[in-house]
């Protein structure tokens, strides 16, 4: 599925929704450059065989329209330099989740702060929340072209009309129907433990869930999912199949 205007973006992280992004985004027709902490010698070449070039993070982001973050909320701290020399127009996409276990304390978020303006004051930037509430597995396997009977959909967030609207382009052209989320101070709707994460819902299903989110419960739900996909993966590193994870985000967040 080709888009019909290119663009250019810069993706940081090669982790298992990084990858996929590169993927399918080249797939569709964009200009994607993608970078990772260890080195462009580092990143596989089946992530790029789709047509994405492999560079170091400086140069990711150098002479691009559209930036995503697909990296660790632990490591978006590091990044705001880079950020920081961006030109205005950049449109900026972040897909991190924080979890504890792996992130660390961060006294803000565990106060009550939303992931995402968390990160947007981290960087000092506008950032669109998306491509976070659905599985790596999911990313992978059920993207269908636009139109597609049962295609899932994924909640975009962010508090710049325009910016929220290109972003929701990309997902598009990822393989997915965007959903229209709202501001940046709702897409806690969207974090783990709410209704819509990682629960592979159609748009016709996407605005019910994102509804009926509760706050206070969410952590609780987020930390008994980690534990239980811990104790059947045997680390905590590695992710489960659609099967698995869409099954018990289901039943404890639904």
């Amino acid at each position: 599925m080709k888009h019909t205007e290119s663009r250019r973006i810069g993706i940081l992280g090669t982790g298992h929704i990084g990858k996929t992004l590169a993927r399918q985004l080249a797939s569709a027709g964009h200009s994607v450059k993608v970078a990772n902490s260890r080195g462009p010698e580092t990143i596989a070449a089946d992530v790029l065989e789709t047509g994405a070039v492999a560079t170091d993070a400086a140069t990711a982001l150098r002479d691009v329209q559209w930036v995503i973050l697909s990296v660790p909320l632990s490591r978006i701290a590091s990044l705001a330099s880079l950020i920081h020399e961006l030109p205005e127009e950049v449109i900026i996409a972040d897909t991190s989740n924080y979890y504890p276990h792996r992130d660390g304390t961060l006294d803000a978020i565990v106060d009550g702060q939303v992931e995402s303006l968390w990160v947007a004051e981290t960087l000092g930037r506008p950032i669109v929340k998306a491509w976070n509430a659905i599985g790596s597995d999911s990313l992978v396997k059920k993207a269908l072209p636009p139109g597609s009977p049962d295609r899932l959909a994924i909640p975009v967030a962010g508090d710049l009309a325009d910016h929220r609207q290109a972003i929701m382009q990309l997902v598009n052209d990822s393989g997915f129907d965007p959903y229209d989320a709202g501001s940046l101070a709702e897409s806690w709707r969207q974090q783990p433990g709410a209704p819509c994460y990682c629960t592979d819902l159609t748009r016709d299903e996407m605005g019910a869930a994102l509804a009926s989110a509760e706050l206070s419960r969410l952590p609780a739900r987020r930390d008994i999912a980690v534990a239980a996909i811990q104790e059947r993966m045997g680390d905590n590193k590695s992710n489960p199949d659609a099967d698995y994870l869409v099954g018990l985000h289901r039943v404890l967040f639904m």
